[in-house]
């Protein structure tokens, strides 16, 4: 740690992507109007940074824990107990959680990955239904935001970690039966997953959303499960107080469980529509009183797994214009800041999942000497020699290092 500065980190997740035909061969990073992740490329350092190790799936979760700093290969254990975490839900040492989404369902196909991004609201509804009618000692549902919720299951710790899951937006447009849960303990999973459909058809919630022409939650997919978190602190590492904003419960839960502060912004919604200005805003505030923020942007992401491509242009645009340029604003002439902007992952538009490509980065500000390149692209990266194949080890350089 450098004494008295601001350590800042944007991450717009699944912002990285492939060439695309339609866009003459370039990426979204490439056609996107992004002025001031240029600034920081032609004023600072572009580079390349592999956050999802070899043999690791490559989630948000893997990647995002790697960006905080912890080597996933020895501080993952699963999505579910990061999300957990943020939810202020406890997990006895003979507990799983299982990250719990609401999807939509046709003829044994899935359609809807969110359920049509179900609203908040309409979802802890349904999930005191689950709790209500799926009566069993050992599971327990716990509501988080949208589509995404927690099931705690108890016993059989051990067998429920080796199931193989998976999640539900690597299966958009496939057959349910051919991707359940498999393994030993997969039976009960699967029983729930079942029992599920025939419980929330029954919904009037349901029935609306279908009326209104919206994609109804009429299924629960549980995947990402994993045991109860054990890392050491941000503070330990780095020797720094910070927070953490994000609609997402699993980055607020990563930073939760290393000591750092969620802050909760009003209009953060983990969709297109999230209020980034709003974001922007309690994150610079935050940096009165702490040195460290770490501000997360979701958009991107869902717009890679909906191969939406104006839409994930639209967000790099809003990321590059409301979340890097405030801080700019704040910052651009200031001696005491660094800022780092990358995404976890590339989520391509042609696959709508994630990859475990390399993904580039920019870091600006103090001891950072600029080098060569002019543009925040894939391919001005790739031309950069400043790189790091474990991911985890940026941190370390973007705090700890004089100078870069």
């Amino acid at each position: 740690m450098i004494k008295d500065i601001k350590y800042v980190v944007l991450v717009g997740d699944g912002m990285a992507d492939y060439p695309l035909e339609e866009l003459g061969n370039r990426t979204p990073l490439d056609v996107a109007r992004s002025p001031n992740m240029d600034f920081l490329v032609k004023n600072g350092k572009i580079g390349l940074a592999s956050f999802v190790p070899p043999g690791m799936t490559p989630g948000s979760d893997v990647a995002n824990l790697a960006i905080f700093g912890y080597n996933p290969k020895e501080y993952f254990s699963g999505r579910g107990p990061l999300e957990a975490t943020n939810l202020g839900v406890k997990l006895g040492r003979d507990e799983i959680a299982f990250r719990c989404n609401f999807i939509t369902q046709e003829n044994g196909v899935l359609l809807d990955y969110s359920a049509g991004h179900i609203t908040t609201k309409e979802a802890h509804v349904l999930i005191k239904v689950l709790n209500r009618y799926i009566k069993d000692d050992s599971v327990r549902f716990y509501p988080g935001v949208s589509y995404r919720h927690i099931m705690v299951i108890k016993g059989q710790l051990d067998d429920y970690l080796k199931i193989d899951c998976f999640p539900p937006h690597d299966i958009i447009g496939r057959k349910i039966s051919q991707y359940l849960p498999k393994g030993k303990a997969s039976k009960k999973i699967n029983d729930i997953m079942k029992r599920s459909c025939d419980i929330l058809k029954e919904q009037d919630i349901n029935q609306v959303r279908v009326d209104l022409g919206e994609n109804p939650a009429n299924m629960v997919w549980l995947w990402g499960q994993g045991k109860k978190v054990e890392m050491p602190s941000f503070a330990e590492k780095y020797g720094i107080a910070g927070s953490v904003i994000s609609a997402v419960d699993l980055i607020k839960g990563i930073g939760r469980a290393a000591g750092l502060i969620p802050i909760t912004v009003p209009g953060a919604t983990g969709y297109y529509d999230t209020d980034y200005a709003a974001k922007a805003e309690y994150a610079i505030n935050s940096l009165k009183e702490n040195s460290f923020v770490f501000v997360h942007v979701e958009a991107p992401d869902e717009a890679g797994h909906n191969g939406d491509m104006r839409a994930k242009i639209t967000a790099i645009e809003n990321f590059d214009r409301l979340i890097v340029g405030r801080f700019l604003e704040e910052f651009k002439d200031k001696e005491n800041v660094r800022i780092l902007v990358l995404p976890d992952h590339p989520t391509p538009l042609k696959l709508r999942t994630h990859t475990s490509d390399p993904v580039c980065f920019a870091i600006y500000g103090h001891g950072v000497a600029k080098d060569e390149f002019m543009w925040y692209t894939e391919l001005e990266a790739k031309k950069s020699q400043f790189r790091f194949e474990n991911g985890y080890e940026l941190m370390d350089c973007f705090i700890k290092k004089e100078k870069i």
